[in-house]
């Protein structure tokens, strides 16, 4: 038995080749335990699209996908596993909505004609989607403890406390992180309209 290591993990685990059973196992644990919390977070990243391509479940479990090819994650505290799951869960959305900006028919200079106003909001949503996964990606090359904020944050769903704990900052620093990456996005979406 080795020594515990910051983030639960011990010596012995974090020697152990990656991939290794335990590790699959340990990650099985690990994602089964906070299955409903992902879950959740999932149900509240979603509410902000309005097409039903992917189901809250359905972004769970495509993120458990990407997740289970790392069984090494294990290794690491539930606080940084729910900042990995939201890393996987913003990319299983920008690969759906671009996905459907790249539709067979048209692509995504293709008019979109509907007498169901709902639907027509899939395209524009997508859009933004993937303007904002692109504004994000510029900001982790400027400031990447504000992008890795705003996805724990936005994707992950991750309070205050939590990602302050997980950056190894303060609170106030969370905030006025979050403020200026707002304001930053904000600046960086309006320009590519």
């Amino acid at each position: 038995m080795g020594t515990r290591r910051p983030g639960g993990a011990s010596s012995s685990a974090m020697d152990r080749p990656a991939g290794a059973p335990e590790d699959r196992r340990a990650l099985d644990e690990l994602f089964s335990a906070t299955y409903e919390e992902l879950r959740r977070l999932a149900a509240s990243v979603r509410r902000a699209e309005r097409s039903q391509t992917l189901t809250p479940t359905a972004l769970v479990n495509e993120a458990w996908i990407k997740l289970a090819g790392t069984p090494a994650v294990a290794r690491t505290s539930p606080l940084h596993f729910k900042r990995i799951a939201a890393r996987a869960m913003r990319q299983v959305l920008v690969e759906a909505a671009r996905r459907r900006l790249a539709r067979k028919r048209g692509g995504p200079d293709a008019v979109f004609v509907t007498f169901d106003e709902s639907l027509g909001d899939t395209a524009a949503w997508a859009d933004d989607l993937v303007g904002l996964d692109e504004a994000l990606e510029r900001l982790a090359a400027l400031e990447p403890r504000q992008a890795q904020m705003v996805e724990a944050r936005f994707f992950g769903g991750l309070e205050v406390a939590e990602i302050a704990e997980s950056l190894g900052v303060s609170e106030a620093t969370v905030l006025r992180d979050w403020r200026a990456a707002r304001a930053w996005l904000a600046r960086e979406l309006r320009h590519e309209r």
